[in-house]
């Protein structure tokens, strides 16, 4: 529970004139930086920008393939393939249009997940695991220009990117079948060497670099994280993020997951093994492991998408599966709408698609407030908002809470900011129990009051399609992005 006080340590004796209750809705909100995503491949070899019409289209509900349901999101997964750059620099042309594409988003009202690759597509063989070599990634010494290539358009386009996919290593980036940083597979080493750790942290760091502090990077397997913060012979026990350290800007703080065979098998294809090293074989480590990402993701960023419907029932609905229990055990923000559809479809046929839909990431719910209805310009307003986040996490990126105080006169708005941290509005009740100081020249009259969650930079803040909607019936203002708190203020 969040309890946040004003002025005074304990609790606060309100002085409230009105009290408020709230009805819930059970609508799938289109909020940002949360739920089912939609998947874009753009390759250098062949760039097709992306498209704002078409961005925009999946605001709003639509078929997913062939499956069984549809959704609506505002966040959009871009695999950049670097197939024509896998020994030269990424050329000027490229960097421009990627630019663009940012550009494209921004104007479409969405958010992007980026992910760079060198290599989407595996070919057979006769070899230990099907997937055979050459893989056809890039050298370190090229990934990490490309990195360096990219920092300026990553940094002057953080406002739209909610995350950042590690990447760069394997086929699809996968950090798997890889030429150059380890060969894990049966037809490789079978593990992960030293040298190999060395090498994928060295990237994890250039990229932690080039992405301004403000946002996360999701790497594929908990272990990484691990032997990036702690060496690369850490142990699949080592500590995960504490709340202490959550949220802090380091490096620690800024590692989440992507898990990209979600409930797909009993590691969930490799995800939660223990990939060795030198001295060590690769083995499965996965309740250590999932114990230690549950514990972690409660901070960072977790999605993905599942990949093989073979893990029945475990992957169904619960009670007879588990799949509320994994979304909500590992804080899952988003996931790909589109693949593989086959498990997703067993949430429809199972009775808890609407749940996932509705619960994925956060899911803010007003239940009651109570706010002075008279005060003095320059003096204290005191605001009670008891709330619960029913979904599996808390937004992962910060992000200002406001109280807006419209004139019914004439319009006129007046911000004032609540002390508290979004991130923190953890899973449960959210209390927002605070004293506000009223600006010492704001007009006398009668203000309508509204609850603003915005976007935190100034290029999208006034943005609706970037505001936070509470789920409630009848509160969002679409025009504005503002939610009604349906009471009023006598300024005198």
């Amino acid at each position: 529970m969040l309890c946040l006080v004003g002025s005074s340590e304990n609790a606060l004796a309100m002085r409230a004139d009105t009290t408020i209750t709230y009805t819930e809705s059970i609508v799938d909100i289109v909020n940002p930086e949360r739920g089912f995503y939609h998947q874009l491949n753009v390759f250098a070899s062949h760039y097709e920008p992306l498209d704002k019409n078409t961005l925009m289209a999946y605001r709003t509900d639509q078929k997913i393939n062939k499956a069984l349901y549809s959704a609506a999101t505002s966040l959009i997964y871009v695999e950049y393939v670097l197939d024509s750059f896998k020994g030269s620099p990424i050329s000027a042309d490229f960097l421009k249009k990627f630019n663009n594409d940012c550009a494209t988003a921004r104007a479409a009202g969405v958010k992007l997940i980026v992910r760079f690759c060198y290599v989407s597509k595996a070919h057979g063989g006769d070899c230990g695991d099907g997937i055979c070599p050459p893989y056809g990634d890039a050298p370190k010494a090229v990934v990490l220009n490309h990195i360096k290539q990219l920092k300026p358009y990553l940094q002057q386009n953080v406002d739209i990117i909610a995350c950042m996919q590690m990447g760069f290593i394997g086929i699809w980036g996968e950090n798997y079948y890889s030429d150059y940083f380890g060969d894990a597979s049966k037809t490789g080493n079978g593990k992960v060497l030293d040298s190999n750790w060395r090498d994928r942290t060295e990237v994890l760091k250039a990229l932690l670099n080039a992405l301004p502090k403000s946002r996360m990077i999701q790497v594929r397997v908990p272990q990484l994280k691990q032997r990036f913060v702690y060496g690369v012979s850490a142990g699949v026990e080592s500590a995960a993020l504490t709340e202490a350290e959550a949220f802090s800007e380091t490096d620690k703080a800024r590692i989440g997951f992507h898990n990209d065979c979600f409930l797909s098998g009993p590691t969930d294809y490799g995800t939660y093994n223990d990939y060795g090293n030198s001295a060590s074989p690769q083995k499965d480590a996965t309740p250590a492991l999932k114990k230690f990402e549950m514990a972690d993701s409660r901070y960072t960023v977790v999605g993905g998408e599942t990949c093989d419907d073979a893990f029945s029932p475990q992957n169904d609905c619960g009670p007879t599966g588990r799949a509320q229990q994994e979304f909500a055990g590992f804080h899952y923000s988003f996931l790909n709408s589109g693949y593989n559809t086959s498990v997703n479809d067993d949430w429809v046929t199972g009775g808890c698609m609407d749940e996932i839909k509705e619960k994925m990431g956060y899911r803010f719910v007003l239940r009651t407030a109570k706010i002075s209805n008279k005060a003095k310009k320059g003096g204290i307003v005191e605001v009670a908002l008891n709330m619960d986040n029913i979904g599996y996490a808390s937004p992962f990126n910060a992000r200002p809470v406001q109280l807006i105080l419209k004139n019914k006169a004439d319009g006129r708005i007046v911000v004032i900011a609540f002390k508290t941290d979004i991130r923190r509005w953890f899973t449960g009740a959210v209390n927002l129990h605070q004293k506000l100081a009223l600006p010492a020249a704001l007009k006398a009259g009668i203000y309508e009051v509204y609850l603003n969650m915005p976007d935190a930079a100034a290029s999208i803040s006034t943005r609706p399609e970037y505001s936070i909607q509470l789920a409630n019936n009848g509160l969002w203002e679409t025009e504005t992005g503002y939610n009604k708190l349906n009471a009023t203020i006598q300024v005198n």
